[in-house]
């Protein structure tokens, strides 16, 4: 549902980049910090205050910069609707259909059909809008990079789930090579994307788990996945930014490799998994807690119920760092806006009372 315009962020919220960047770096930053992967059409349009046409990436980008600044962010998502790179396997959903199949699209099922696959160079495509939309950041802002989704994902996307599974099982070598392919492009994008100057810091989406455990075995995962993260977590670094992981699912059997791998934060908890709560208590020394304000609690609940929990969370890591406020995941339209907008104002009441206001 739709709130009224009265209930948006007053204009003027002004970024300050260097405050994620001390969460990021597990430090305290000066105020409440925010942190979001995206948001949704509508609330881009409401937040930015002007609409654009939906086919032109540089356009969407813009608005999602106003938008971002406008609610209160130190930085803006450069999504992936701008990007010149992606895996091009057929479409996940048939027409109709919400939800997405693990296996319907893929294209590749043997080393024959690996070979045909048209794999794409990172280094050939026209990644310019990152410079462009330098005009557009207001001063203090900085984009997080991302990617198009990520080594796991992407396999399973090109091979399908189920054959997958059972290639691993007696077909390792053609699948490894798919691994090794996948993992091999990615690590050149991220190289690309972190060298503009409008980047301040990268995101590596890679979701790994389902409610109760990894995708994979953390064996398997070990093998083919991890090691490519640490190559993509190297790279950025390699600039002198940092990078977090969005990652959906258990992780309670591979925690100690997304230290290992040298992540310098982590997004997306869930209550029925680990209630951020519990995770900031257990982890925030580690890595970062980026969001965490469950999804669903979002969808269920009265505005005034997300905005206290926000608040609390928001006192709980004041004085130790290491945490920005936002959803457990992101902001799709089903999501109501009241109970995002409770979220946003719990930051900044907070940062007006940290300020004496």
């Amino acid at each position: 549902m739709t709130t009224p315009d009265s209930e948006l962020p007053a204009l003027g919220c002004e970024p300050d980049f260097d405050q994620l960047l001390a969460v990021l770096r597990r430090e305290e930053p000066a105020r409440a910090t925010f942190f979001e992967f995206f948001l949704n059409d509508d609330l881009y349009e409401r937040l930015a205050g002007f609409a654009v046409d939906r086919q032109d990436p540089f356009e969407c980008l813009r608005q999602l910069v106003a938008a971002y600044a406008r609610a209160g962010y130190d930085y803006a998502t450069a999504a992936s609707f701008y990007m010149p790179f992606g895996f091009g396997a057929a479409q996940a959903t048939k027409e109709g259909e919400a939800s997405i199949s693990l296996n319907h699209g893929a294209v590749i099922s043997d080393e024959a059909s690996l070979e045909a696959f048209a794999w794409p160079d990172a280094s050939t495509c026209d990644y310019s809008m990152l410079e462009r939309i330098a005009a557009h950041l207001p001063d203090g802002m900085k984009l997080m990079g991302m990617g198009p989704s990520g080594v796991l994902e992407n396999t399973i996307k090109l091979v399908g789930f189920e054959t997958l599974c059972f290639a691993l099982m007696d077909q390792e070598d053609w699948v490894a090579e798919v691994f090794a392919r996948v993992g091999a492009c990615l690590v050149e994008h991220y190289r690309v994307v972190a060298s503009y100057d409008t980047i301040g810091f990268c995101i590596a989406n890679d979701d790994w788990g389902f409610r109760t455990q990894p995708m994979l075995t953390p064996d398997q995962l070990r093998e083919h996945v991890f090691p490519w993260h640490r190559r993509i977590v190297d790279t950025v670094h390699a600039t002198g930014k940092p990078i977090a992981l969005h990652s959906c699912g258990n992780f309670s059997t591979i925690v100690e490799d997304i230290v290992d791998i040298g992540f310098d934060a982590r997004h997306s908890y869930e209550d029925t998994i680990l209630p951020v709560e519990d995770a900031y208590e257990a982890y925030h020394d580690r890595f970062a807690i980026l969001g965490g304000i469950d999804v669903d609690f979002i969808c269920r609940n009265e505005p005034e119920a997300v905005y206290l929990r926000s608040r609390a969370m928001l006192e709980r890591s004041a004085r130790r760092g290491g945490y920005a406020l936002g959803t457990g995941n992101s902001v799709p339209d089903y999501v109501p806006q009241a109970g995002y907008l409770a979220m946003v104002r719990a930051g900044l009441d907070a940062r007006m009372a940290m300020a004496g206001g």
